[in-house]
């Protein structure tokens, strides 16, 4: 009887399809795991574009960045570096460095505007109405305030005296994004993967002193 137990190949077809089904299935899963992987990538990718470009029109996150830089000689160009402010969302500050920097001053309103763009209501990103131009979390609902940097940085644009202020370049990226996966997380343990940097950088306009 053992050896005939032995011999048997009863029940080979369910365990083979058993074996079969396991790796087919980790494989679909994983294509779907990685193609939200993409979307989320790019969803980040446009959300810092999109930042930038709200960044540039909107009132800056430190308002102080419309006085800073050398006054002393009206009309000679705004010195490169004499300012560098970088307003980070982790800890909703300004810091400034440079040798004419005025220190700044987190203003959580003209963040928000760039943030979630023209939304209004409850929540981290509130819906939008008709008409409303999106911010950076309606390109990327998985974005929170904290993994936002806005950096503003004199490059020699803009003069003295300049009734706009002077013209930063501004810088829009993100810090400590991690993708969200649907099943691979948990199974083979990609929670943690990190998101590679994003960056997005425009030259200012006139940055104004009323919304948009």
């Amino acid at each position: 009887m053992f050896r005939r137990f032995i011999i048997s190949e009863d029940g080979t077809t369910m365990v083979e399809m058993a074996i079969a089904m396991t790796l087919l299935l980790t494989l679909t899963l994983g294509f779907v795991d990685f193609g939200f992987a993409l979307y989320q990538w790019n969803g980040a990718t446009k959300a810092v574009q999109a930042g930038a470009r709200l960044a540039s029109i909107s009132d800056p996150v430190a308002p102080q960045i419309s006085t800073a830089g050398a006054i002393t000689t009206p009309g000679a160009p705004v010195v490169a570096n004499s300012f560098d402010y970088i307003c980070n969302g982790a800890n909703s500050t300004c810091s400034c460095s440079g040798a004419n920097c005025v220190a700044g001053v987190w203003t959580a309103a003209n963040f928000n505007r760039i943030f979630q763009g023209d939304a209004t209501g409850a929540g981290t990103c509130p819906g939008l109405a008709a008409g409303q131009r999106p911010g950076m979390c309606h390109f990327f609902p998985f974005l929170l305030p904290a993994n936002v940097v806005i950096r503003y940085t004199a490059t020699g644009l803009g003069y003295q005296t300049r009734l706009g202020g002077p013209v930063p370049t501004i810088s829009v990226s993100l810090q400590n994004v991690n993708y969200h996966f649907f099943f691979l997380g948990g199974l083979i343990g990609l929670d943690n993967m990190a998101m590679p940097s994003m960056l997005s950088t425009v030259t200012g306009e006139d940055l104004k002193s009323t919304s948009p």
